[in-house]
């Protein structure tokens, strides 16, 4: 589609774009990082009775940096129809919205060392990604299938941080 508003629609501006939403997600990542000790080191997290089903530290490191780039993606891709209709606005709300929470649970859960604030945070994080997939695919079909193997590591990992907490109560 293309977009007649000065150099945003442009090669160039569509390049920035990109460029502004991969790093608009990877700063998330590197907040939400802060607060994420290195599982193996952190005596909190490695005493506590875990389900078999937990992955490898090492998984955590390569599944999140390709999530975050499909979300920056899948961002870019809703904001290059930005114009197409009112549902834009909505789905950059929607967005930042489980950006925000995707940064709250490492502080929820790792930081605060609380199981049940961090499952808290967590069910909230997959309702505002319902939410935001949903905009997405009002906007991009395509958007919204990029955000579909984050929601199942969402779902995964809340399904994982609920039975640490049942585990541990």
């Amino acid at each position: 589609m293309s977009d007649s508003h000065g150099p945003a629609g442009s090669p160039a501006g569509s390049i920035l774009a990109l460029g502004l939403a991969l790093a608009a997600c990877f700063i998330a990542a590197g907040i939400g990082a802060m607060a994420t000790p290195a599982p193996e080191l952190d005596p909190w997290y490695r005493d506590l009775a875990k389900p078999a089903f937990t992955p490898p530290p090492a998984a955590f490191g390569i599944v999140w940096p390709v999530l975050y780039t499909l979300m920056a993606v899948a961002l870019w891709l809703v904001w290059r129809r930005r114009h197409a209709g009112p549902n834009a606005r909505a789905a950059f709300v929607a967005f930042a919205v489980q950006l925000v929470l995707n940064v709250a649970w490492p502080w929820a859960f790792f930081a605060a060392q609380s199981l049940a604030l961090g499952l808290a945070v967590i069910v909230l994080l997959i309702l505002a990604l319902i939410w935001t997939i949903a905009r997405f695919a009002l906007i991009s079909r395509l958007s919204a299938w990029l955000l579909a193997p984050y929601f199942a590591w969402v779902v995964f990992a809340s399904v994982l941080n609920g039975t640490i907490l049942v585990l541990n109560l």
